[in-house]
């Protein structure tokens, strides 16, 4: 089974202080459904066209899993506690069950 992805990109967060009381709520609700916070984007290298603001990578042990963990009622909860003044772009993604190469991963080569 695939792993799932949260991962948030914040272009612009204009009141911080309530960016981090949505935090507080949305850390055990991530939790509670199974997420792995990876990453918080402290040290970012930006290339091409990509921007340096905070980027947030959550981990679930399946695609399903992340999807449930969104819908729960405890995180709409707590994101009902994101403030406007953030513009969020957030997606689930399923973790890649292909190498770069296209194959399968791990599978033999010619």
């Amino acid at each position: 089974m695939a792993k799932g992805y949260w991962v948030s990109v914040y272009p612009a967060i204009s009141d911080p202080e309530r960016l981090a009381a949505y935090d507080d709520l949305a850390g055990p609700a991530v939790r509670a459904g199974g997420g792995r916070l990876l990453s918080r984007g402290d040290r970012i290298v930006a290339h091409e066209a990509g921007i340096t603001q905070r980027v947030v990578l959550i981990e679930f042990d399946s695609f399903e899993q992340a999807v449930a963990a969104y819908e729960s009622e405890v995180y709409q909860e707590a994101l009902a506690a994101l403030p406007d003044g953030v513009e969020r772009d957030f997606r689930i993604v399923e973790a890649s069950t292909h190498g770069l190469t296209g194959g399968a991963v791990g599978a033999e080569r010619p």
